[in-house]
């Protein structure tokens, strides 16, 4: 019969993680008990234990003189290490880079971790106007920007209705995108081939995104373009369409060159 405390330690190890990954949306400046004992569905007491264990771990650190936390040095340590494994930023940089100077504006490399679309990197274009709808190590719900609804559109029937069930409150809530503009989204995501959403995460912004797969078929990242919207005429958004057709597909041969080193995250 496993005792009480064995019984607890693994959900307890979930809210862990779920706390990291919280904190991992909030960049620098960190988050608030408050808010981090709402997204783990823990009382605050509980939520400071864990945070606290956290930091004694170097997985967490309190910021100096305000009660918000943030990562910790080992979060950014262990970050590097597994970089060397799965750095799928090195493969696509190139790709990105002449992406970005093609289109003239910033791209963007998004990929899949379970339910959230994180930017793992950035090439800014030649553009005088310059649009930067995210930064490096931002993580959102899938479905929220053109990236992360590329990768929700291009996931299994039955994998995108288990992620939907786990996003849909938050996307109700926080983005304002009901079931039907979701469903509606991915299917014209499918007919396109590409997704385009306009104003839907900065006011004056649009971006196009396109998603491309491993060497086992899964999708799991996505090429994204993000320019204000006086750019993204209806001939502009043809010429971008085809420039991330030819950038997903070469960065399709490149993971396959790799010889299968590089098989994503779920």
């Amino acid at each position: 019969m496993p005792s009480e405390s064995s019984v607890e330690r693994p959900g307890l190890l979930h809210r862990a993680f779920s706390i990291l990954r919280f904190l991992a949306t909030k960049g620098s400046r960190g988050g608030a008990l408050t808010d981090i004992a709402r997204h783990v569905e823990l009382p605050h007491p509980t939520t400071h234990r864990l945070l606290h264990q956290l930091i004694t771990e170097g997985m967490v650190t309190q910021l100096d003189s305000e009660r918000r936390y943030a990562l910790g040095s080992l979060a950014f340590e262990l970050g590097l290490s597994a970089a060397q494994q799965f750095d799928i930023r090195s493969l696509c940089r190139p790709i990105l880079q002449r992406l970005a100077l093609d289109a003239g504006d910033t791209a963007y490399l998004v990929l899949r971790s379970g339910p959230e679309a994180v930017c793992v990197d950035l090439q800014e274009g030649p553009t005088p106007i310059r649009v930067i709808t995210l930064q490096v190590g931002s993580r959102r719900p899938l479905g929220v920007g053109a990236g992360g609804m590329a990768l929700l559109a291009a996931l299994p029937a039955n994998e995108r209705e288990d992620v939907l069930g786990t996003l849909q409150p938050q996307l109700d809530t926080d983005w304002g995108m009901s079931r039907d503009f979701l469903i509606a989204s991915i299917e014209e995501a499918h007919r396109k081939g590409y997704t385009l959403i306009r104003n839907r995460v900065n006011a004056g912004v649009s971006a196009i995104g396109r998603h491309f797969t491993d060497a086992t078929g899964r999708p799991i990242a996505s090429f994204s373009v993000a320019a204000i919207n006086e750019r993204m005429t209806p001939a502009r958004i043809k010429t971008l369409s085809t420039l991330l057709v030819r950038s997903t597909q070469d960065i399709g041969l490149a993971l396959r060159s790799s010889k299968g080193r590089w098989t994503g995250l779920n």
